[in-house]
């Protein structure tokens, strides 16, 4: 069961937006490596929105995933991409359907 998640706001500098998304679907194969992860999306929110959403059964996932490819990856370009730090949301989950 899924009881813990993570939620990552990303605002994209300008001219940078195609960069991000092209970043958030580079992240997929290296999030695929995770045993931990459950759930993991990139999504686009608007034109220069977009938001990291993960779900993990545990806190071993969820710190896993922290100190993983993903997560250094993200910190390593965040000044060249994002228009302010990502501000990463640690969430419980309260109820969840995955198949």
């Amino acid at each position: 069961m899924v009881k813990f998640a993570l939620y990552v706001p990303l605002e994209a500098k300008s001219g940078k937006e195609e960069e991000v998304a092209a970043f958030l679907r580079a992240g997929l194969p290296l999030v695929n490596e995770e045993p931990g992860t459950v759930a993991w999306f990139g999504v686009r929110l608007g034109k220069s929105s977009f938001a990291i959403f993960d779900a993990f059964p545990d806190e071993e996932g969820r710190g896993a995933h922290l100190s993983g490819k993903v997560a250094a990856a993200l910190m390593a370009r965040a000044d060249e991409l994002f228009a302010s730090p990502p501000q990463i949301n640690k969430l419980d989950v309260l109820a969840a359907k995955l198949p």
